[in-house]
């Protein structure tokens, strides 16, 4: 039987935990500070365990609170799916299809993928969350997204099958007041001496992986400055004069002024977005985009 009296408390925990204060907590949740306060504690007596330390600086997660916090929002998140299903089922829609994509695959690739799947299935909702590449997998092994577009590639375990979509050449992104950015096309070994801007690996480890591994084979390994969460964010150091970042080519057409894309004399290929979905899960949408 769902408990949803616990259910409604941990909502409450995360709204304080993410705002770490009661008083604005409250706020939030459009009620009086003295009733989120009581229902806090009696989650805590339920739970037998703290989770705040409180003081008049606000309230901090103690370690115990810190270790639920996950569960709790993925809960959270969970939850709002399930509402949405019940809503759109209410309004007579006949199918869900949940979406992690990362944000260039949601302007490049999603767009014309989306307008077949609503001729297709005009009466499917698709709801759409923005991921980074690293999460696609244990999003899709928890269940939390149907299916993924991400820069993925190789063995991705077996329970997970995946199909690259879109590929491109490695360019380099450079401030167009470097010397270089008047040349026709840049070697990789032309920028062992400059400060790197990077793809974090810890967001995209396949893309940071063919870039190290280009550098390695050009004899150096890059001086990285700069760790960015987005290939856009990449571009954006380098418009800061922060340094230089091996970008895929097609970045050319969103660069500013200030930014100049020079291909590379070297031919390297990079997946910059493929569909992963679950082997054990399937899904009759799936098929719409395979």
């Amino acid at each position: 039987m769902i408990n949803f009296r616990l259910i409604r408390h941990l909502w409450l925990f995360l709204a304080v935990a993410e705002e770490e204060n009661f008083g604005r907590a409250a706020k939030r949740l459009g009620m009086s500070q003295p009733p989120l306060t009581e229902q806090i504690q009696v989650l805590e007596q339920a739970l037998k365990v703290r989770l705040f330390e409180r003081s008049r600086k606000g309230a901090k997660l103690t370690p115990a609170g810190a270790a639920i916090l996950p569960a709790v929002r993925r809960l959270a998140e969970q939850l709002e799916r399930v509402e949405l299903a019940v809503s759109e089922a209410i309004a007579g829609h006949t199918g869900m299809l949940t979406i992690g994509a990362i944000s260039t695959s949601i302007a490049d690739v999603l767009p014309s993928m989306l307008e077949k799947l609503k001729i297709q299935s005009p009466d499917m909702t698709v709801s759409i969350r923005e991921i980074d590449s690293a999460e696609a997998v244990p999003l899709l092994q928890g269940g939390d997204i149907d299916v993924a577009f991400a820069r993925l590639e190789g063995d991705l375990g077996p329970d997970i099958a995946c199909m690259p979509l879109t590929q491109d050449r490695l360019a380099v992104a450079l401030s167009h007041k470097h010397p270089l950015a008047k040349a026709t096309k840049v070697s990789i070994s032309a920028l062992a001496q400059e400060a790197f801007v990077t793809f974090s690996r810890r967001y995209s480890p396949v893309y940071f992986d063919s870039v190290m591994a280009a550098c390695n084979a050009a004899g150096f390994s890059p001086r990285v400055l700069h760790e960015a969460r987005s290939v856009s964010s990449q571009v954006a150091f380098v418009a800061c004069g922060q340094g230089i970042a091996l970008v895929p080519s097609s970045l050319k057409k969103l660069a500013p002024e200030t930014v100049v894309i020079r291909p590379l004399r070297e031919t390297v290929k990079v997946v910059t977005t493929a569909m992963a979905w679950h082997r054990k899960r399937p899904n009759p949408m799936v098929e719409l985009f395979s």
